[in-house]
């Protein structure tokens, strides 16, 4: 991994917080979308992934209209965090040129006409997350954001930047999963309070081998299931728990159901981890 130097703080947290576009996966005119192009592709498979601008501008096309694969994996949406260098507004979108401390690339935000004036603008200068996905433009690659917020607390870079090369990490050297226990677990590494096993799957080669296939949410909610004591833990706990949606939990359990890493309880909202897994 390239060094990470090069930031200066200058007083990101001032420019505004949340923008108010929302969060809308795939709504987004324009444009070359990264991946198959298959209109049938599973949405539960999606993955968010941290990335740093070397690793994106870094990747290379197996085929034309290939899906964007990175350290062996698909990668469907990602995160991404770093400051601002430039704004170009149009009228249809704004174009921010963003510098990470590994490269520059450019981040496209899309404006919908009816909506311009609610749409936060992030001057020069400010710190910003970047959740989206990668496309090609004329050969180019830049990052489509469905949603960007200025950061507040500048210690966000330095985490996005650790989690980024422990998953790099974990998925070309497997000292993750391979490791044992590296610390225990922690929360909120990505700054948006995602409960992450640091971990990675334990001691146990049979869990190892189940897990390694899952998500992230599946991944972060049967570590949680793994730390109850009781016989079962309900979808509201574990969504408190993990900071996850319902939608997520359910999607991240059905997930584990199918892996026999889980089992429903009391009811089909209320899970407990299998004691064995061979």
């Amino acid at each position: 991994m390239a060094s990470y130097g090069g930031y200066q703080q200058t007083g990101y947290g001032s420019q505004g917080g949340d923008n108010a576009g929302g969060f809308s996966l795939g709504s987004q005119p324009g444009g070359s979308q990264g991946g198959s192009g298959n209109n049938k592709r599973n949405f539960a498979d999606d993955t968010l992934r941290p990335l740093t601008v070397k690793q994106i501008v870094d990747i290379k096309d197996r085929y034309p209209g290939g899906e964007i694969v990175i350290d062996g994996q698909a990668v469907t949406q990602l995160t991404l965090v770093g400051q601002v260098r430039s704004v170009n507004s149009q009228n249809t979108h704004i174009l921010y040129h963003i510098d990470d401390g590994t490269g520059m690339m450019d981040i496209k935000r899309w404006v919908e006409l009816s909506n311009q004036d609610n749409i936060t603008r992030f001057a020069p200068d400010t710190y910003v997350r970047i959740y989206g996905n990668i496309q090609t433009y004329e050969g180019k690659r830049l990052v489509t954001a469905h949603y960007m917020r200025a950061i507040e607390d500048f210690n966000e870079v330095n985490y996005h930047l650790l989690e980024a090369t422990y998953v790099h990490l974990s998925l070309t050297k497997g000292t993750a999963a391979g490791g044992g226990d590296q610390g225990g677990d922690s929360m909120d590494t990505s700054g948006d309070g995602l409960f992450v096993d640091n971990r990675g799957a334990g001691g146990d080669a049979a869990l190892q081998q189940k897990l390694g296939p899952c998500s992230r949410n599946a991944r972060t909610v049967f570590l949680y299931l793994s730390k109850q004591e009781s016989e079962g833990t309900h979808l509201n706990q574990v969504a408190a728990g993990t900071k996850l949606t319902a939608g997520d939990i359910m999607a991240a359990t059905d997930e584990l159901l199918g892996h026999g890493l889980v089992y429903t309880t009391n009811d089909d909202e209320t899970w407990a981890i299998m004691e064995t897994y061979d």
